[in-house]
């Protein structure tokens, strides 16, 4: 039986059955880093950045990655592009940074902090949670590295945040407000679902996830108050009584301000006008100034637009 797609199956699947890949890295001011993992992105040409968001008090990095899935005759992911792409920037991240040198304003457990897959196009969310799963194996067993698997990943579907809060992600370690290195044991609390149990405090440990299309919209609060910016992330999120779905974490963003950092489980539902509105709200009641929010990253439809563009250049030549 021949498993192997005809050229126009192939050219259809490239525009219908995409992944998108979130890869975040803990790091941003190393540029020679940042150009090491890009260089290794760029290995696959079937596998498109569409964008990355670079922020240097949070000394953290997003990539968004775009490619197709191929399936055998029953149904199973047999390949993407994404698989070897997603391996070489990992690799190039741990052989360019040290967790236990890193510093900065945003959380983090591992040098590759976090991996989250949403479907694009005509792919389906368990097609996003299978592909999960085969990257945490070939993470886990290359790189010999702890990998927690969350939301459709996980399978119980265990929460990103409750995952997170079990092993003291959100709890700053230096200088009361910034993140640094692994201060944890060596032997972690919780057992990983791929990997070893020991972590490398040079690399940390993964979580890695599939879900449907998450907003990440942050709003900067013109104030260095980090214990006022704290008080309105929680009444804003949900865990907190505020508004349902909506996930945030107060920050301290540069010399001179704070951030309220928040991720839209359902952007449709719940958007980002409403959130920037309710943080207005009470942040008038602290006597506080908020400036306008802004998205780290496209719309999953300005996505699929800039992939198809930049692989409709690459087949014409």
């Amino acid at each position: 039986m021949d498993l192997n797609p005809s050229y126009k199956d192939m050219k259809s699947t490239k525009k219908s059955m995409l992944l998108c890949c979130k890869l975040y890295v803990s790091e941003s001011r190393n540029h020679t880093a940042l150009d090491s993992i890009e260089r290794a992105a760029r290995l696959d040409g079937e596998t498109v950045i569409v964008n990355k968001f670079e922020d240097r008090a949070y000394n953290r990095i997003g990539y968004t990655l775009v490619s197709y899935i191929v399936h055998d005759s029953t149904g199973n992911i047999i390949y993407s592009p994404l698989q070897r792409t997603l391996q070489s920037m990992v690799e190039a991240a741990y052989e360019a940074i040290d967790l236990a040198l890193q510093c900065g304003a945003h959380p983090r457990l591992g040098v590759v902090d976090d991996i989250v897959f949403h479907p694009l196009a005509q792919a389906s969310l368990d097609e996003a949670a299978s592909f999960a799963k085969m990257a945490a194996a070939d993470i886990a067993n290359k790189f010999q590295v702890p990998v927690f698997l969350y939301d459709s990943a996980h399978p119980m579907g265990k929460p990103l945040d409750i995952i997170r809060r079990e092993l003291g992600y959100y709890r700053p370690n230096f200088m009361g407000n910034q993140w640094s290195g692994w201060d944890m044991p060596e032997v972690l609390p919780e057992k990983p679902d791929v990997g070893p149990t020991m972590v490398s405090r040079a690399r940390g440990i993964v979580m890695i996830g599939a879900r449907p299309w998450v907003s990440m919209y942050n709003i900067p609060i013109v104030s260095t108050d980090i214990s006022a910016t704290r008080r309105i992330a929680r009444m804003v999120s949900a865990r907190g009584g505020g508004l349902p779905t909506v996930q945030t974490m107060g920050l301290f963003h540069g010399e001179d301000s704070t951030e309220i950092a928040c991720m839209l489980l359902e952007p449709n539902r719940i958007g980002a006008e409403q959130v920037q509105y309710q943080v207005e709200m009470l942040a008038a009641q602290e006597g506080l100034d908020v400036e306008k929010g802004y998205f780290t990253d496209f719309s999953p439809d300005m996505i699929i637009e800039k992939y198809l563009k930049l692989i409709s250049g690459d087949e014409s030549h």
